[in-house]
């Protein structure tokens, strides 16, 4: 479920860990589905160890922990993707079983650095420059959708005749929106969700553009949202606020708070969803730039 709030949160709770020295990392090997760790749990463990946390970044959903340079080697970056139920904490986990990385530090009173994961389907990957390039690169990701543009947008999408909402998920298009973000932005940018990307005029890539901007930043503030099974929490185990802000989405039945229309449900792509068809507007014709 973590999308680029939610990882956003995560890379802001455990930027302070800049400037410490790594002691050691350990991969607990429990009866649980394992997670993939590249190039192996045993290799990363004894490159870590030593290493100083130069400083925390983030490429769309992934948590980038640079390293400092040793002996010959440049820098390094430990990548981690938490994909659906991953957290990275610096508090007690929610269970002891599914912690799949422990990091401590050589300095006396600083926290341990783990990365949970209930599922295991994150990934654990310890990168250098060309690792990094190859797995986050423009080739990869596009432009983070904070601070992506409307040209940027829409000379991504423009063309596509994927559905508008199917097209915010491709990461190459526009890193960090997910399945949330991407029905709560069309919903505040009055854009119905199946519209095909071709169909929308420049007004409305511009709406959208603004309207993901400002969500997801707002999102941030707020420390993401935690919803479903609550799984998703701040490095520090605290719930995300921005849940309470939901327009459409897990808000099937209920009335938008815009019109009073009920909130649809659909399925696209196999994933779930939410609009309301009297304030999402879908274009019937192709529209020409001008």
């Amino acid at each position: 479920m973590p999308e680029l709030p939610e990882v956003e949160t995560m890379c802001r709770g455990i930027a302070h860990l800049a400037g410490l020295r790594i002691a050691s990392a350990h991969f607990p090997r429990g009866t649980v589905r394992p997670i993939r760790v590249e190039p192996s749990a045993g290799a990363v463990a004894k490159r870590l160890a030593g290493r100083t946390i130069v400083g925390v970044g983030r490429f769309g959903k992934r948590v980038a922990i640079e390293l400092a340079p040793r002996g010959r080697a440049g820098p390094e970056w430990l990548v981690i993707e938490p994909r659906m139920t991953g957290l990275m904490l610096v508090a007690d986990p929610p269970t002891t079983g599914h912690v799949r990385m422990e990091i401590t530090f050589d300095r006396a009173r600083a926290p341990r650095l783990l990365f949970w994961d209930r599922r295991g389907l994150g990934t654990i990957r310890l990168l250098d420059r060309r690792g990094l390039d190859a797995a986050c690169g423009e080739t990869v990701l596009g432009p983070d959708g904070l601070v992506i543009t409307t040209a940027a947008l829409r000379d991504r999408l423009g063309r596509s005749r994927r559905a508008v909402k199917v097209a915010l998920l491709d990461q190459r298009a526009v890193a960090g929106i997910g399945n949330i973000y991407a029905a709560e932005i069309l919903h505040a940018a009055g854009v119905d969700p199946r519209a095909a990307c071709r169909r929308l005029s420049a007004e409305c890539w511009e709406r959208i553009a603004a309207a993901g901007r400002e969500i997801l930043a707002d999102a941030v503030r707020l420390e993401g949202s935690t919803i479903g099974d609550e799984t998703y929490q701040t490095a520090d185990r605290r719930p995300g606020r921005y849940q309470t802000r939901h327009r459409v989405y897990g808000r099937a039945g209920q009335p938008c708070g815009g019109c009073g229309q009920p909130i649809t449900r659909l399925v696209q792509a196999q994933r779930s969803t939410f609009y309301c068809g009297g304030c999402q507007w879908r274009p019937r014709r192709r529209y020409r730039s001008v």
